[in-house]
Formats: structure tokens, C-alpha cells, sequence
């Protein structure tokens, strides 16, 4: 039987979405521990006051829509392919080896590897160089800040950072369209910008497979296959890394791949967008100049030609 109750209560006593969606904060920091196989230490100690000052204030797209509509080339060129396939990735246990010119070389487990670093909820736009485009609750942490931990050397200016390589797992590597394993980098200012987030989570659980798990670079101002899944090896460098849809198809496909809707793809425009969560004929938008980070991100490309150094 259903009952109906009287309250006092009043739209005034109603938690502010902010403050509601702030919850997650609490698990993430939790959840996001246990994935990478160690014992969190209290929510609170691990959460900054300022954890959710960089995220959009738009509404995120639906869980179902996040994790079923993707670009995972390992697991094959389809968006649902990632979601059908990527069950079987083994990702425990984890290592990810560290190398180059960095004070603290090695190959670490990946609790080691994230010990200490305070997990936040940054929700994000992400825009994919296809020119569609979704909303994300992540769960992670500044890359920055491992990267001060490791100790990166003076004459470092460039982070490359590569994917898992397991064809045995990953059905889309048995193909050879793309020299395996995945590649990418960032220039080293671009990855100390506190926008720059390694991500083990979404939506307050651990990274689903298909979308990056365990550890996934996210960075939100670039084209979406700049933000580099399931991550084994960073690399601190003196020149710039090659990066797989670069060495494809640089004509298509710059180091920077930074949102920008005056510069367009040789084969569509980058005028506009689809959100996805919108359905397939609606929701389109105009795409905003850096995916709308202009604020915190304009200044590292003062003096750069950016229809140049697309």
C-alpha cells in the first residue's frame, strides 16, 4: 500500500543541485581508491575545497549514453563496439612504467601510482573531432599533480603517453589500420594545466572498460582523441612524440587538436556540433573556440597560429 505523508518541509529546504551533486564527490573518492586495488583513506581528507570549480554547469549526459557511444579503436571502429567487446580487458592487476626525463622513473602499480592524489568530480564538455559532443561527470585528478611527484627534469617539454597493447583482449588491435599501440602526447604546459585530468572514474564509479579503464587522460579544450585511454606508459620528453592520428593522417589530424570552429576538418565543418544525448537529428549547437575553456587555456597558444598549429 502506498502512503502519503504531510510535511513542513518547503522548496527552500530543497538541497541545491550543486550541493546534491556534490555526493558524488564523496563516493568517487572512495570507489575510485578501490579500483586501482587500495584502501581509501577518509572521503573528506581526500576531496579540495575547490573540487568542482572547474566544471560546466550544463547537465550531463545520461550514463547509458556515456558508456554506449564510443571511440575505442581497440575494441573496433563502431561506437558500440567498445560497449560489446570490452568485458573481457583484464585490469587488474595494473602498472603503468614511467620513463624518461623525470626524476622518479619506473614501473609502478597503479595505486602506487595515484597515492595521495586527491580524486574530484570535474564535469566536463567533451567534443570529439567528428563534431559530436557530450557532457561527462569524470572522477580524477590533476595530472600535474603527478606529474611534481615524479619529478619532471628541466629539459622536459613534452608528455607522451601510450595504451595497453593486448590483441588477445582487445579484438580491434588484430586489425593493422593503426600502428598498435595507441599514441598520444601534449605539450608540457598543456599537461600541467589544472584542467588536465587522469581519470579513473565516471559518475561516481570506477572507469567502465569501454571508456578507458582504469586511467585515461582527459583533457577537455582538445579533440576527444587527444584524451588517450587506458594508459601503461608516460613518458617525459625533450622533443615532440609521435601521436597515432598524426602519423595517419597529419593533413587531418595535428599534435594540438585543439576545439576550434574556424579551422575545419578537411572533410566537415567544425562550425557546429550534435549532442549526442539530444538523439540523431537534434541537439545541434555551435561549437565553441577551445570547447569553451578559452578562459583558462587561450594564454598557452599567445603568439601560435592556430589554423597552423591545428
Amino acid at each position: 500500500m502506498i502512503r502519503s505523508f504531510k510535511t513542513d518541509l518547503r522548496w527552500s529546504d530543497v538541497t541545491p543541485r550543486a550541493a546534491f551533486l556534490n555526493r558524488r564527490q564523496i563516493i568517487a573518492a572512495g570507489m575510485g581508491a578501490l579500483a586501482a586495488g587500495a584502501l581509501a583513506r577518509p572521503a573528506a581528507a581526500r576531496i579540495e575545497a575547490a573540487a568542482s570549480r572547474y566544471s560546466t554547469s550544463e547537465a550531463p549526459d545520461s550514463l547509458e549514453t556515456i558508456t554506449g557511444y564510443n571511440n575505442f579503436y581497440e575494441f573496433g571502429t563502431d561506437k558500440g563496439d567498445p560497449a560489446a567487446y570490452a568485458g573481457g580487458l583484464t585490469v587488474d592487476p595494473w602498472s603503468v612504467k614511467v620513463d624518461g626525463l623525470v626524476d622518479r622513473p619506473g614501473t609502478y602499480d597503479l595505486a602506487d601510482l595515484i597515492k595521495g592524489q586527491p580524486l574530484e568530480e570535474r564535469i566536463y564538455r567533451f567534443r570529439c573531432v567528428e563534431a559530436w559532443s557530450m557532457v561527462i561527470p569524470w572522477i580524477g585528478f590533476e595530472l600535474s599533480g603527478l606529474l611534481n611527484r615524479l619529478g619532471v627534469q628541466s629539459g622536459a617539454k613534452y608528455v607522451a603517453f601510450e595504451t595497453l597493447l593486448r590483441p588477445e583482449e582487445m579484438p580491434g588491435q588484430r586489425a593493422r589500420f593503426i600502428d598498435w599501440p595507441y599514441r598520444e602526447g601534449l605539450r608540457l604546459d598543456e599537461a600541467m594545466n589544472p584542467l588536465t585530468i587522469l581519470a579513473t572514474g565516471l559518475y561516481g564509479d570506477p572507469m567502465p572498460r569501454q571508456n578507458g579503464a582504469p586511467i585515461r587522460l582527459v583533457v577537455p579544450w582538445k579533440y576527444g582523441f587527444k584524451s588517450i585511454k587506458s594508459i601503461v606508459r608516460i613518458s617525459l620528453v625533450d622533443k615532440m612524440p609521435p601521436t597515432t592520428w598524426n602519423m595517419l593522417q597529419a593533413s587531418e589530424y595535428g599534435f594540438y587538436a585543439n576545439v576550434n570552429p574556424e579551422v575545419d576538418h578537411p572533410r566537415w565543418s567544425q562550425a557546429s556540433e550534435r549532442r549526442v544525448g539530444a538523439g540523431l537529428f537534434g541537439g545541434r549547437q555551435d561549437t565553441v573556440k577551445f570547447n569553451g575553456y578559452g578562459d583558462q587555456v587561450a594564454g598557452l597558444y599567445a603568439g601560435q597560429d592556430l589554423a597552423k598549429d591545428y
